[in-house]
């Protein structure tokens, strides 16, 4: 076990906020994204004023959203586990040939006019679950495209699309709907998704390092992301920002259609125009983004945005017209966008390639669970009281969960050198043991020999080290004294089998090994510390065609 620096080594040069566009990959699928993410938006104004034409009910009208996004609350850890363990290309194209059948099937119920609010929101959950699965692989392959120097440009052009989508995607269907009728959102959704196929199959992925072990279990796989998540503590401090930002933020966008409905004359096209401006407010913050980045940190431009999205809110409470509505609605965008980049950003550098898509599953299902929880809530609250007084609760909530989380602070992860470091050895195995990969659980043993008067230093690194041993894959672990010998001590943690053993040396990051060498540091033994690796007794089946002990 060697020693490494805890940073990575980088640049200090400034990237443009156009750089991704250099790179020929990224430019190809965030065309093709934006395509498709106009698509979306036209279906979900289409979704939503749907809705309103079959029950205008603020309750019903809300279930919409929280169809929406309520299946990646429940499926993004099994989709992001997925996308950790199989072609994401592949199954990329396998859910966007889903989504344009399901989508197909909307539009004909529509034009045949068999549309019912059941069958609408069972469909837009069907939808949310393809977006569920589509999600963290595609959020995952984004560190593939681009160099590390190059990420943070690239996630918040990612953004800038998505919101570009937004601003031209509801004027579309406003349009739509008005020319040709409530089918044609639908259409269209379903035939931007070829663009996305089309895009994945000119994709040239490089190719990467082939894997000898075994496939990791699903079920076993899902575990891990998880305790890899509760043991990483920028990770930890982006979900707990986004939980107090996602809850309160989600009531304009559930509401806004009855928002819309509020304003004498309003109807589909203000309901357009609304979320247009609300796309057009994010562009406006996107391409504000670098210069802004330069002169405030990640936790103070993620406040604003908090800021900004209240106050927005709030003034959308108010008696106005229509152009008052659409102001608010830029307004209201350009927060959304400070706010939802910061914490993208944040979570992204958190995550080693690993479990990248895992991780990023467990912040979609915050981010997605908190809008469909808040749409749920937020449309009670307007159905018992009024959407005016919903909108300024929210905005309410919004300001007061800034204090609340301050200590969980944004950005953490943005320096860390997050890379594989590959500095365990191979451990031996016996022949005698032939093929131990399913065996398990393994111990490993650390013996360490640590001065007295060192003791207490020794405690705190090498507690600091139990969070590596956890977030790469240990389900136990400990650390103990020698009665006889006091300076003796040894170190324990288990592993669920060898092969997830094997998996944990390939996860150790670069930031794992500089953890390890404080606590090295510290071993006054004239040695490395010994290590040990111990296997559980294997069951008769495993003994079969193992070759004999020695004069057995």
């Amino acid at each position: 076990m060697s020693t490494q620096t805890q940073h990575a080594s980088v640049s200090n040069e400034p990237v443009s906020a156009w750089a991704p566009f250099g790179i020929g990959s990224f430019a190809l699928l965030w065309t093709a994204a934006l395509v498709s993410n106009i698509g979306t938006w036209i279906h979900d104004v289409g979704a939503g004023w749907l809705m309103t034409t079959l029950d205008p009910t603020p309750a019903v009208v809300t279930l919409v959203q929280a169809a929406t996004t309520l299946p990646i609350f429940l499926f993004a850890l099994f989709a992001g586990t997925l996308a950790d363990r199989v072609d994401k290309r592949r199954l990329l194209v396998t859910v966007n040939v889903a989504l344009i059948v399901i989508i197909s099937v909307l539009a004909v119920l529509v034009a045949t006019g068999n549309m019912t609010p059941t069958r609408l929101v069972a469909l837009t959950f069907l939808i949310g679950t393809g977006a569920a699965f589509m999600t963290p692989a595609w959020q995952a392959i984004v560190p593939e495209l681009v160099p590390r120097t190059h990420l943070q440009p690239a996630i918040a052009l990612n953004s800038m699309g998505i919101n570009i989508s937004r601003a031209i995607g509801p004027a579309i269907a406003g349009l739509l709907i008005t020319a040709i009728g409530l089918s044609a959102p639908f259409i269209a959704n379903a035939i931007s998704h070829v663009f996305i196929i089309i895009a994945l199959l000119l994709w040239r992925r490089p190719d990467s390092a082939a894997n000898t072990l075994p496939p990791e279990p699903i079920g076993a796989a899902m575990v891990t992301g998880v305790r890899h998540a509760a043991h990483n503590a920028p990770l930890k401090a982006t979900l707990l920002r986004a939980l107090g930002f996602f809850l309160f933020a989600s009531a304009y966008w559930a509401l806004l259609p009855l928002i819309a409905l509020s304003v004498p004359g309003g109807g589909a096209e203000l309901y357009g125009f609304l979320l247009a401006a609300i796309g057009a407010g994010a562009v406006a913050g996107a391409l504000s983004l670098p210069r802004l980045r330069r002169r405030f940190d990640t936790n103070r431009l993620a406040a604003v945005g908090v800021v900004v999205t209240a106050l927005a809110m709030i003034f959308l409470s108010l008696p106005g017209n229509a152009a008052t509505k659409v102001a608010m609605a830029f307004a209201g965008g350009t927060g959304w966008i400070l706010v939802l980049t910061s914490l993208n950003i944040s979570a992204q550098t958190s995550l080693p390639n690993w479990v990248r898509a895992r991780g990023l599953a467990i912040f979609m299902m915050v981010f997605f669970g908190s809008m469909a929880v808040g749409s749920m809530l937020w449309g009670q609250v307007a159905t018992v009281l009024s959407v005016n007084a919903a909108l300024q609760i929210a905005a309410a909530g919004a300001l007061l969960a800034i204090p609340l989380t301050r200590s969980a602070k944004l950005g953490q992860g943005e320096d860390l050198d997050l890379s594989p470091s590959s500095y365990w050895p191979t451990p031996p195995v016996s022949q005698y043991l032939g093929d131990v990969d399913d065996r398990g659980p393994v111990m490993i043993t650390i013996e360490y020999s640590i001065e007295p008067s060192r003791e207490v230093e020794f405690v705190e690194a090498i507690r600091a080290l139990s969070g590596e041993r956890y977030r790469d894959g240990a389900h136990d672990w400990g650390v103990y004294q020698d009665t006889e010998s006091p300076e003796l001590w040894i170190e324990w943690f288990l592993v669920s089998s060898w092969a997830e053993h094997l998996r944990q040396h390939a996860r150790a990051t670069e930031y794992d090994r500089g953890i390890q060498e404080r606590v090295l540091e510290l071993h006054a033994g004239n040695d490395v510390p010994r290590v040990r690796h111990w296997l559980a007794p294997a069951s008769v089946a495993t003994t079969v065609g193992r070759p004999k002990a020695p004069g057995s």
